[in-house]
């Protein structure tokens, strides 16, 4: 597993790390407006999905405003954004930021997606910083697992990868 801190904290990552040529798991999380959400509902799309533990910090927030201001230049790259928020907290965190190409999912239910993705926090119950590219085939073309999960992803090689996947 991935070894990760939270502020400077070791914590016990849930689940199965998923590597780069991996085949992604598929999960169950929650839109918006309560209804389920796979990743099978986005099949035959490029896909860039971001954990991140809590919209409502200031990395999470910032990082979720970056990818959607780059969402455009991505092309046909669906971005989905996962924490364990409820969904009315993302509902409203997404329309006082003004988030409209980021699809933001809550995980708080099952954690299917923190278990499938190996990065749900044990000790927290929040999922770690993270950053997967899922191709059109579901096959997982980039991964990074951020090593303190208090500080930003490699934003430049996360859009890279996904720009270049097919």
């Amino acid at each position: 597993m991935a070894n990760v801190t939270f502020k400077g904290n070791p914590v016990t990552l849930l689940g199965k790390e998923v590597k780069v040529g991996d085949k992604a798991p598929n999960f169950t999380v929650l839109a918006n407006d309560l209804s389920q959400v796979t990743l099978d509902d986005t099949k035959g799309q490029v896909r860039l999905i971001i954990s991140v533990p809590s919209l409502d910090t200031g990395v999470c927030d910032a990082e979720t405003r970056r990818f959607n201001e780059e969402a455009n230049s991505l092309g046909n790259v669906k971005v989905l954004t996962i924490s364990v928020d409820l969904p009315f907290a993302q509902k409203r965190w997404c329309a006082a930021a003004g988030i409209e190409n980021v699809q933001t999912l809550s995980d708080h239910r099952d954690l299917s997606f923190g278990e499938a993705y190996g990065v749900a926090i044990k000790e927290l119950r929040l999922l770690t910083r993270a950053v997967f590219v899922v191709d059109s085939s579901d096959t997982v073309t980039y991964v990074e697992y951020v090593s303190e999960a208090t500080n930003h992803p490699n934003y430049e090689a996360a859009l890279e990868a996904a720009r270049n996947a097919k």
